[in-house]
């Protein structure tokens, strides 16, 4: 049997979901199907004409891919489970899909009609890459690399991301352009652009681009950067196979709420596109009169006014949002943004002056709610580009509030100010580094806005444990000196209790399933010293979580019995972790990495892999994505071998603070294993690495023994550099 006729046979419960869409018509959309099937033959006809003319130019055997993936060419990978790494390669598949192209006018037909589609795009876009990086004017950004996928992951899988719209075509004016996707930005959707609505929005200075969650992706095929970002997200966090053709609809349909939305004419071709969203589960909204529907499926909303809610409605996504009194657009669209020093009003910190932020746990009698204070000169009493002195303090009473939760609540700061545009802020405690733009300024923005930000916030996400919120935002110097004091004796106070949460002090560790949302049989077991896989989510902040939702992500696991101390077993971990993955996962042990290790979803900070040469093992870090490790493999494409639930002895996916860990890998030797990492991570952590080093009795200078990208990146070369250093590796048990 072919695999077209494989495919055809294959009509599972997943396209019931179309079921009932035209149970009810008396006639069908059969015009609508023609245009389907006339727009697939050209995109597949035109596919071939490029592909052809390829091999005559570049010989059949010439390779071909995306830049920086691990997923090949995504669409074909995730529906086929084909692997297509040269020319040769896409002759039968695109063979295959066209005879699946047939002049038969049924919804059932149209859908495969659009799948063929997708499958053409995908082929002519590969093809552009061929001799190098596809040329991208700016902004578009063309094809978007796994690193960019996986670092929207945590957002994505705790629904800060709420869903995904496309956006085809072209918007009645640049205004009402701007203002669908203000709109969009505003409620945390990610925003995938293609072809006249871009020009639009940089008509009227629209932020666009990967650090605001709004992907220009360019024009006509372009936009199926859209699609294999969102198939990658199968794979990578849902851990479907290459090749579940149904389980990645079925997921696609369930877990990544995409919808299309189709502005102005548009011919066959996009006719064919959109019954390719269709295909994958994806509703196609459009602004044009439709003579013929699909309820439910492709539909005509034409009022502007109300086309975004609409849109979210029929996808079935709920926004609940916070009305926060500032002048500036707020959301996690803006978290991304940069302030360079040219475009800035006013700054605090960062080298400059001091700063300063601080939640305290008060009293009843201590706190005025929703009381904001600015205490010193605000920001129209500073010239432009003044460095100021600031300290921000959040006074917060709450019946369950506990000083445990003050650091929790703390850290939010940072992410609660990075969601309002023309807001920068990075670091935290007395380190942290402010930046408010000239924009910003120009819109009325006052230091008060900060407290109401904070307010707002913080009673809308932690409404538990919050009641009562008052903000002193201050400005004068001598006062920031003297509170500065104030709070460093706090932090002191956080910092003696942290060092005496260990994983044998405590009787309870906590679980993360925040992710199964995306990797349904990823399990997180959070430790006092194993942070969360994606550095968010430390033991603190599980505690904090559950008290706050007992219903939440974040159940306890009480230790109960210890089955084997040195390599981190728990008989109740294991049954949780049975149960929790829906029994893919019979257990782990947390303190090795060459047996059982923890799963992965796809949001970890960093990879660790063995690397059996030199008797040790490596680190790799999304923020060194581009680099070639020891292993032969960069991140993406070890993120492909972790990721998705995955338990892979000799690799796991970390968050970067658990290499400082006492229980870092104990059972197979601590950090004395590492032999190489990034210099970007080695600077991160070179203070905290340091005095690990010297309690493990590795000596202060045990860092420059590991090699890094300046060493190289072939086994060969590193061994060398260890063996000059005498690095301990060698001296180690073996591994394997």
């Amino acid at each position: 049997m072919s695999a077209l006729a494989q495919w055809e046979e294959r009509i599972t419960d997943f396209d019931q979901i179309y079921a009932e869409a035209l149970a009810d018509a008396k006639t069908q959309p059969e015009a609508l199907f023609k245009k389907a099937y006339e727009g697939a033959v050209i995109a597949t006809s035109y596919a071939e004409i490029l592909l052809n003319r390829a091999i005559r130019q570049y010989g059949r055997q010439k390779e071909i891919g995306y830049p920086d993936t691990a997923y090949h060419l995504p669409v074909i990978l995730a529906l086929s489970g084909e692997k297509v790494t040269t020319l040769e390669e896409l002759i039968p598949i695109l063979n295959r899909v066209r005879s699946q192209v047939k002049e038969r006018y049924s919804f059932d037909q149209a859908r495969l009609c659009g799948e063929a589609t997708l499958y053409a795009a995908e082929i002519i876009e590969v093809l552009h890459y061929l001799d190098q990086d596809e040329p991208k004017p700016s902004p578009w950004t063309g094809f978007i690399s796994d690193p960019d996928v996986r670092r929207y992951g945590i957002k994505l899988v705790d629904w800060t991301i709420p869903g995904q719209a496309v956006i085809l075509g072209r918007a009645k004016t640049s205004e009402d352009a701007a203002k669908l996707v203000s709109e969009l930005m505003s409620k945390g959707m990610m925003i995938f652009l293609s072809d006249e609505i871009i020009e639009q929005l940089l008509e009227q200075d629209m932020k666009i681009g990967t650090d605001y969650i709004c992907f220009p992706l360019g024009n006509f095929t372009q936009v199926i950067h859209a699609v294999n970002y969102a198939l990658r997200a199968g794979v990578m966090f849902g851990g479907i196979p290459g090749g579940e053709r149904h389980n990645q609809r079925d997921y696609q349909h369930r877990r990544v709420r995409a919808f299309v939305l189709q502005l102005g004419e548009f011919d066959q071709v996009k006719v064919a596109a959109h019954m390719g969203a269709v295909f994958l589960g994806f509703p196609v909204i459009t602004d044009q009169e439709l003579a013929e529907e699909i309820p439910d499926w492709y539909v005509s909303h034409t009022n502007y006014d109300d086309l975004i809610k609409f849109a979210m409605e029929l996808r079935g996504i709920k926004v609940t949002s916070v009305d926060i009194p500032i002048p500036l657009n707020f959301g996690p669209a803006f978290e991304g943004e940069t302030i360079r020093r040219a475009d800035v009003a006013v700054e605090f910190g960062g080298g400059r002056s001091q700063s300063f932020e601080v939640v305290r746990m008060v009293g009843i009698d201590e706190v005025e709610d929703e009381k904001v204070e600015v205490i010193g000169p605000d920001i129209d009493e500073f010239e432009e580009g003044d460095a100021v002195p600031l300290g921000i303090m959040v006074d917060i009473y709450g019946r369950k509030m506990q000083e445990d939760f003050e650091s929790v609540l703390e850290r939010r700061i940072h992410y609660f100010v990075n969601f309002a545009e023309g807001l920068w802020h990075v670091a935290q405690r007395d380190l942290a580094w402010i930046r408010v733009s000239k924009e910003a300024k120009a819109k009325g923005f006052q230091f008060r806005h900060f407290g109401d930000i904070l307010i707002a916030k913080l009673k809308s996400e932690f409404p538990a444990i919050v009641d009562r919120v008052q903000v002193r935002i201050i400005t004068d110097p001598a006062v920031v000196e003297e509170n500065l004091a104030v709070a460093r004796k706090i932090y002191l106070k956080r910092d003696d209790r942290l060092r005496g949460l260990t994983d044998d002090a405590v009787e309870d560790f906590y679980s993360c399933i925040l992710c199964q949302s995306f990797a349904p049989n990823h399990v997180c077991v959070v430790t006092p010293e194993r942070v969360g896989l994606c550095g968010a989510v430390s033991w603190l902040d599980g505690k904090a979580s559950y008290e706050i939702n007992p219903s939440g992500p974040n159940p306890p696991i009480p230790k109960g019995r210890c089955l084997d101390e040195e390599r981190g077993i728990w008989e109740s971990v294991d049954e949780y972790v049975y149960t929790t993955s829906n029994r893919s996962v019979d257990g782990v042990c947390l303190y090795t990495l060459m047996e059982k290790p923890m799963t992965s979803c796809g949001c970890f900070e960093a990879i660790m892999a063995i690397v059996p040469e030199a008797n040790g093992i490596m680190i790799s870090t999304r923020e060194s994505s581009k680099l070639m490790t020891p292993v032969g493999m960069t991140f993406s494409t070890l993120a492909g071998v972790v990721g998705g639930g995955n338990q892979t002895p000799g690799f796991m996916g970390i968050g970067r603070t658990y290499v400082v860990s006492r229980k870092f890998i104990k059972a197979d030797g601590g950090i004395a294993r590492i032999i190489w990492m990034p210099k970007e991570l080695k600077e991160f952590l070179r203070q905290d690495f340091v005095e690990r080093s010297i309690e493990e009795g590795l000596g202060e200078d045990f860092i420059d023994k590991i090699a890094d990208e300046d060493v190289g990146t072939e086994v060969e070369e590193i061994l060398a550099f260890l063996e000059e250093k005498e690095h301990p590796c060698f001296t180690l048990d073996p591994l394997m």
